[in-house]
């Protein structure tokens, strides 16, 4: 059965807001510029207010939005939103009639406005490098997108350990830090041992030969002597973020499951 005209190539999935607490994110690597925009667009269709898509090129997002002007959002004409700074709060700002915002450090792309946050608490982003900021603004925007207030912490890496040390305390203040690091993967083992949070370790693809391609920092973060460390897959800044929103929904989820509110719909879930 086709849903919003993309029965040929997708199934979008309604009712998975309903069923985790987050809508269907796009994975946009692989797909056309054409793909993305009729999924996004069905997705919304559907009922789900915003729509990311992940691993987004810069051209493909220029195709996007040109399609998506064209059609406007959800078939209505509509003009193009400028983007925000990929860095700064701005990243919260309002995408009118669902326009999409690309974030190219991070090549997400973004239909519909950033949710002000509920979560919990803070998630805490830190880089050990700038070469490790793709990875990086990729949880940060991923999570902001999901409803988390983010901090960010970049160029904390172990080479010059004193600029952690600066931010160990509001390192501390964090329910949750994503720990993004390439070359021999030290950072999140050194804030694994700083925090009592849970730390969510993002190898990075970052390093010279013996780096392999991320595996290096990959094994040294699995091996972690530090308590409460967890890994992702290398360069999966999504999945770390993802899981980073989880731990800060918690306690809204175990009002809902304690019956003290309505389980998650299309409405009040996030995206």
């Amino acid at each position: 059965m086709e849903q919003g005209g993309v029965g040929a190539y997708a199934r979008p999935d309604m009712t998975r807001a309903a069923r985790q607490g987050a809508g269907e994110v796009i994975y946009g690597e692989g797909k056309t510029a054409e793909q993305v925009a009729a999924i996004a667009r069905a997705l919304m269709a559907g009922g789900q207010p915003r729509v990311l898509a992940t691993r987004v090129s810069a051209e493909k997002a220029a195709a996007v939005e040109a399609i998506w002007a064209e059609g406007g959002a959800v078939g209505r004409t509509t003009s193009a939103a400028p983007a925000p700074a990929p860095y700064s709060e701005a990243s919260r700002s309002e995408s009118p009639e669902g326009h999409p915002v690309y974030y190219p450090e991070a090549r997400l792309l973004v239909f519909g406005s950033m949710p002000v946050p509920d979560g919990d608490g803070i998630v805490a982003v830190a880089a050990a490098g700038t070469s490790d900021l793709a990875v990086a603004e990729e949880a940060a925007l991923t999570a902001q997108f999901l409803g988390n207030e983010v901090r960010r912490f970049y160029d904390v890496g172990v080479a010059g350990i004193h600029r952690l040390l600066d931010v160990a305390d509001e390192l501390r203040e964090a329910r949750v830090v994503v720990a993004v690091a390439g070359m021999e993967g030290a950072l999140a083992s050194v804030v694994g041992g700083l925090v009592s949070a849970p730390v969510i370790a993002v190898p990075t693809s970052v390093g010279y030969g013996a780096s392999f391609g991320g595996v290096t920092a990959l094994l040294a973060m699995l091996n972690s002597c530090a308590s409460g460390v967890s890994v992702v897959n290398i360069d999966n800044g999504f999945g770390a973020a993802f899981q980073a929103s989880a731990i800060n929904h918690l306690n809204a989820r175990a009002a809902l499951a304690s019956g003290h509110g309505a389980f998650p719909t299309a409405d009040t879930a996030q995206f």
